[in-house]
């Protein structure tokens, strides 16, 4: 009797989170459709300036001291050199 309540219950726990995921991504929908979606879903600002990293490269600086100078990795650095084609 034990065991059916358990199943009982895991069921519909089961039922709720999937019932939440469902209304998450119709309001995600939702937003996205919506006329400011942009202000609504548009992720968080950029927290690298990347014109500094791309002076600071083509001015001869190391990634090494970049990464110190701006407080980001060194992968960080990289990343975006790649990504600037320097």
């Amino acid at each position: 009797m034990y065991t059916l309540m358990l199943q009982m219950m895991g069921s519909f726990a089961q039922f709720e989170r999937s019932m939440i995921l469902k209304r998450q991504a119709e309001g995600i929908a939702a937003a996205k459709a919506g006329p400011d979606a942009k202000e609504k879903y548009a992720g968080r600002k950029a927290s690298i300036d990347r014109d500094v990293i791309s002076k600071m490269i083509k001015a001869g600086s190391s990634l090494t001291s970049i990464a110190k100078s701006l407080g980001i990795s060194r992968q960080s650095v990289h990343r975006i050199k790649a990504e600037l084609g320097l």
